[in-house]
């Protein structure tokens, strides 16, 4: 059920011997970023920056909680059918959530300078650095001083920064073309189906989350104003109920990795007709659960809200002590983690260590790889020196 480690941090399933030839390839607003509408392309000087909406700090908050959770539970599943049934479900909507947000607050980038700038030190430079040192910590932690170093396959939580750099710099492309989401289904429907796309930028997890990302591209506030009504909350209730029936009878007989969305269906011992099946079915499932999830999301400030602003400071850095533990053997050292009170420990644990990571002394120890400044490397706009001039004027 669980994923084991691979060199460059997972297993991918060998195609089976039979498999038929395939058709040919086709080609977190990251967890930490700001949440505040999309910015205007100038603002006139003075005028005070917009606010964070607590919304979706809330909402970024709560689900790097569960991606934490979800991680802690993945030694548990092969052991215990309720922490497979949680986990089937997490899985489901945690990573959609925040590559929804994700795309919802990249509706108006564009090619100006300050915003690729921004792309620039905030994804591809921690992409590089965290790269790096997640190979230097396996190296150690794994007693693997062989271990290649690769900028181009990314290894465990890496995948999320530079499928980011990607889907926003492909965000122009969405904006232009007239059906987007169908568009956007069509290319992951045709990674599920083409094993030979290989790990290079882990593109197959790319493509097939792509959806989602484009989904949030199309959203407008009054989408989320929908999905937080009453009448939503209540109905999400049942849906919760029924999601985990179905998980619970599932768990014994699917594997885990179709939500992982880091294989083709003939890797994962699947005919390809099943890819087109289990793309809509996990997109629509997936989209139902992120509706259910954002509809119990507070509104109001909460004592979380300000951790809204660190989840990419949690996720990056707690991987370090996800991975640590299957290094070390503690799961399999310490056999109580496996019934019922070891299992609610390791959650609260999770929970409590990734609550830590987002808070903002850890942000401003980080700073230096999370949000470096850089403007040693770039060339000062000319339009940026502008608006320098006449703000310093007035």
């Amino acid at each position: 059920m669980t994923n084991s480690l691979r060199p460059h941090g997972y297993q991918r399933t060998p195609l089976p011997e039979e498999t038929a030839p395939t058709p040919p390839t086709p080609r977190a607003e990251e967890p930490g970023q700001q949440a505040t509408t999309p910015p205007a392309p100038t603002s006139p000087a003075g005028q005070k920056p917009k606010q964070r909406d607590a919304f979706f700090d809330n909402a970024k908050y709560l689900a790097i909680v569960l991606v934490a959770m979800g991680h802690s539970w993945e030694p548990l599943t092969d052991s215990s059918r309720t922490a497979e049934a949680l986990y089937m479900i997490v899985y489901t909507f945690h990573m959609p959530a925040f590559i929804l947000i994700s795309g919802y607050f990249s509706r108006s980038f564009d090619m100006r300078p300050d915003r690729l700038k921004r792309l620039i030190t905030g994804v591809a430079v921690p992409y590089l650095i965290f790269e790096v040192a997640y190979t230097l910590f396996k190296r150690w932690a794994d007693d693997d001083p062989t271990y290649d170093f690769s900028l181009l396959d990314p290894w465990y939580l890496t995948w999320f920064l530079i499928a980011l750099f990607v889907w926003r710099m492909s965000t122009p492309l969405w904006k232009l073309v007239r059906w987007p989401i169908p568009l956007s289904l069509a290319v992951a429907t045709l990674a599920a189906v083409s094993p030979d796309i290989g790990d290079d930028l882990d593109m197959q997890r790319l493509l097939q989350f792509l959806p989602f990302f484009v989904l949030g591209l199309c959203m407008k506030p009054e989408h989320f104003q929908m999905i937080r009504r009453r009448s939503v909350r209540i109905a999400s209730v049942p849906i919760f109920a029924c999601a985990f029936v179905f998980a619970y009878w599932a768990a014994p007989r699917m594997s885990s990795a179709w939500f992982y969305h880091r294989d083709s269906v003939q890797e994962l011992g699947a005919p390809p007709w099943t890819g087109p099946v289990m793309t809509l079915a996990l997109f629509g499932c997936s989209v139902v659960l992120v509706s259910c999830f954002f509809a119990w999301v507070p509104r109001r400030h909460m004592w979380f809200t300000v951790l809204g602003a660190g989840t990419l400071y949690g996720y990056l850095l707690h991987g370090f002590l996800a991975k640590g533990s299957r290094f070390w053997g503690w799961f399999d050292d310490y056999q109580w983690l496996h019934k019922p009170l070891g299992e609610i420990t390791v959650t609260i644990i999770a929970g409590s260590v990734i609550t830590v990571l987002c808070t903002p002394p850890v942000q401003r120890a980080f700073r230096f790889a999370m949000e470096p400044k850089m403007a040693w490397a770039f060339r000062k706009d000319p339009a940026e020196q502008a608006r320098s001039r006449t703000t310093t004027a007035a």
